[in-house]
């Protein structure tokens, strides 16, 4: 694969996503800058998968900053719900104010809880990353943490939908972990793996 030089643009606005995508890349040197310091807008996301969304959005950022860009696009699918809120998992947040979380955890929890209480509680979140370069090559690279979904919502660590969902094997939601131990299990270190393999080797943390 290509190499990504010492400079790479986050193809996020989302401060939780920006904080973890730049602690896993942080052992290999290279300094992570927002798409919004280049002036860069979130375009629209007009994909109906994770893996089609996130390309769309480095390629964006990448044509935008003449650097190589890494976007991620992710989301949680619940098994009783059909697997949504999937692809639209901000959506479930938004509000005419912006995304309110904890109204997001909510309508997830009535939609489970209308279907009664033996609906299962079993969900996955997922991960897409798409690495683009300036003339439009990209690569992909996706991860899944299987878990369960809890309530009421415990922790204020992490973000969007983590303090409703446990790690199969963990005891603590992804909103009380400590955002370390969150980082060697979670959806977006598994894609974070594959993508490290591919550039570095599999060197690093």
């Amino acid at each position: 694969m290509r190499p990504i030089g010492p400079r790479l643009v986050l193809a996020s606005h989302n401060p939780g996503k920006l904080a973890e995508i730049a602690a896993l890349l942080a052992p290999f040197g290279i300094e992570t800058l927002p798409a919004s310091a280049f002036g860069l807008p979130e375009p629209a996301e007009t994909e109906d998968s994770f893996a089609g969304n996130a390309a769309l959005k480095a390629r964006f950022a990448a044509a935008g900053s003449g650097l190589p860009a890494l976007a991620d696009d992710s989301g949680l699918l619940v098994d009783a719900l059909g697997g949504e809120p999937g692809v639209h998992t901000a959506d479930w947040a938004q509000t005419p104010s912006g995304r309110d979380w904890a109204l997001a955890m909510r309508r997830v929890e009535d939609r489970l809880r209308a279907l009664g209480p033996d609906a299962p509680r079993t969900a996955r979140f997922h991960c897409a990353l798409a690495l683009a370069w300036p003339d439009g090559e990209t690569a992909l690279f996706e991860g899944q943490c299987e878990g369960r979904l809890v309530w009421p919502p415990r922790g204020d660590r992490g973000f969007g939908y983590d303090p409703m969902f446990v790690a199969d094997g963990e005891a603590l939601t992804f909103g009380e972990m400590d955002p370390a131990d969150k980082h060697a299990i979670s959806h977006r270190a598994d894609a974070f793996a594959k993508l490290k393999a591919a550039l570095f080797g599999g060197a690093g943390a």
